[in-house]
């Protein structure tokens, strides 16, 4: 009993940081449903301390009016917040038998060994209170984690993690099952758009994190234009940034599978995302250009330069740079690297010969690697990058009433060449 209890009070929950904090984090579907494991846990490390109270005040352990306000004010805040009541109540339900549980096991033991924890009288009020705090923190990871819960091999991909994260809180695995099984039937009550955002007050923003200078997750941690930008939009609606990992070729899948509100990673406003979501105005405009060794500027001069047979040209997979260079070019051969954080190291290893990118990636690259050069002076296309976002109009027009005065101010101008310098 000891070493469960030892090892429940040392999980703390994963509590997402404030909008505008340093290099926030880029949450993946591990790290949001790990953060619900490590809450539910948090919860039941704080029963010893309620056991000692009610133990030194003679109450009972059973509660049954503090239960049912448990459980009907999770109902309602669940409801509030856009989630579907039943299973939230279900869940918190199956919270509070375990908590019940291990306090009746703790008295047992006490009976025969005394009661450790009573040296210091707890505070039930404020041990109820810190409760009260967990729960809250409990819905808005659910919500958070929600796209990942309703996976269909949800219980399946999520048991190790279960038994990683939950096996001192909650020794039987049988119990740790029904906990898998009611994250699993959680749902969204309301689709998604600015209400769901503000009642929330989270703002999921998709991001892939492999583009600067827009996007870089490094170590797990974000910087870039967007990130700084994003968490200036979440300020503005008074909502909490969470930055959810998507990529170039998930993209449009992901913001229809209502894995985020909103995605802000230097995406470019193309017809095909255009007919599956909604752009804000857009707030940077650029083309493609050609990347290559500065030693071979003359060799690729022009795009007709690329498309001959031994020239390889390299593309990060499922975005606009493959799709041009897929569209454009006939006898060149492609090389596909999947990490678009390391792509330019193909150039630099002279495993590939040029790339077709975004002018200002390529500016970017040439300022970092001064043997990168474009080679080609203007731009092969034009387009325009924006915020892609949900289908709703009242996101929409939140989100661009702010972006035009962010832009005639100046912002997104300012955080981009912020870091370019970086």
């Amino acid at each position: 009993m000891k070493r469960l209890l030892l090892a429940a009070a040392a999980l703390a929950a994963c509590l997402w940081p404030l909008a505008g904090s340093a290099d926030p984090p880029l949450i993946d579907d591990e790290a949001a449903v790990a953060n619900v494991f490590d809450l539910v846990a948090e919860r039941l490390s704080v029963m010893p301390q309620v056991a000692a109270a009610k133990w030194l005040s003679g109450s009972p352990i059973a509660d049954p009016a503090r239960e049912q306000a448990v459980l009907d004010r999770g109902a309602a805040r669940a409801a509030a917040v856009g989630l579907a009541s039943q299973p939230v109540r279900e869940f918190f339900a199956q919270q509070v038998a375990l908590a019940r549980d291990l306090q009746l096991q703790l008295h047992d033991e006490w009976r025969r060994s005394g009661c450790t924890p009573c040296a210091s009288p707890p505070d039930l009020g404020a041990l109820r209170d810190r409760i009260d705090r967990i729960n809250e923190a409990v819905l808005r990871a659910l919500y958070v984690a929600l796209p990942a819960l309703a996976r269909p091999d949800f219980v399946e991909r999520c048991r190790p993690l279960a038994d990683a994260r939950l096996a001192g809180a909650v020794p039987r695995a049988a119990e740790r099952e029904r906990l898998l099984e009611a994250l699993h039937a959680m749902r969204f009550a309301r689709p998604p758009g600015l209400g769901r955002v503000r009642a929330s007050g989270v703002l999921r923003v998709g991001t892939t994190g492999d583009y600067e200078p827009f996007s870089l997750d490094s170590g797990g941690r974000l910087r870039g234009a967007d990130i700084a930008l994003a968490e200036a939009l979440a300020g503005k609606l008074g909502v909490e940034p969470v930055f959810v990992r998507t990529s170039w070729g998930g993209l449009v899948g992901d913001l229809q599978a209502d894995r985020f509100d909103l995605a802000m990673s230097g995406i470019s406003v193309t017809a095909e995302r255009s007919a599956r979501g909604r752009f804000s105005v857009p707030y940077q405009s650029g083309g493609k250009t050609i990347v290559a060794r500065c030693v071979e500027r003359n060799r690729f001069a022009t795009p007709a330069d690329l498309d001959r047979d031994g020239v390889r040209v390299v593309v990060n997979p499922g975005g606009t740079n493959e799709r041009y260079v897929r569209d454009c070019l006939r006898r060149a051969e492609i090389v596909v690297h999947a990490d678009n954080r390391t792509v330019f190291d193909e150039l630099l290893a002279g495993r590939a010969d040029a790339m077709i990118t975004d002018d200002v990636e390529a500016d970017l690259q040439a300022r970092r690697h001064p043997q990168l050069c474009r080679t080609f002076s203007g731009t092969l296309t034009h387009s325009d990058k924006a915020i892609f976002m949900a289908s709703d109009a009242a996101l929409e027009a939140a989100v661009d009433e702010w972006l035009q005065g962010a832009i005639a101010q100046g912002v997104p101008a300012r955080l981009l060449q912020e870091s370019m310098a970086r």
